[in-house]
């Protein structure tokens, strides 16, 4: 999840050339914070990908998150439709 000290180390990578993604759990938060990328994944607090175990799900919101690193029109937000 995006909170201030994660944007903050996001920020400093983005400004080494390296392209960043949040995901998260807070959209409000998210639309505060404006990191350079994330994806709004509408879980219960503390499971971003879903439950433990559930490999399906976890690899379809990596895959979701993956292609946002190419985007440069930032800050942007995503939402994880399933």
């Amino acid at each position: 999840m995006c909170n201030q000290t994660v944007c903050l180390v996001q920020a400093a990578i983005e400004r080494e050339g390296i392209a960043t993604i949040s995901i998260t759990l807070l959209r409000e938060v998210a639309e505060i914070i404006r990191p350079p990328r994330a994806l709004f994944v509408n879980r219960p607090l503390g499971y971003p990908l879903g439950a433990p175990n559930d490999a399906e799900l976890q690899h379809r919101v990596i895959a979701a998150a993956l292609p946002l690193l190419e985007r440069t029109d930032v800050p942007l937000i995503e939402d994880f439709t399933e």
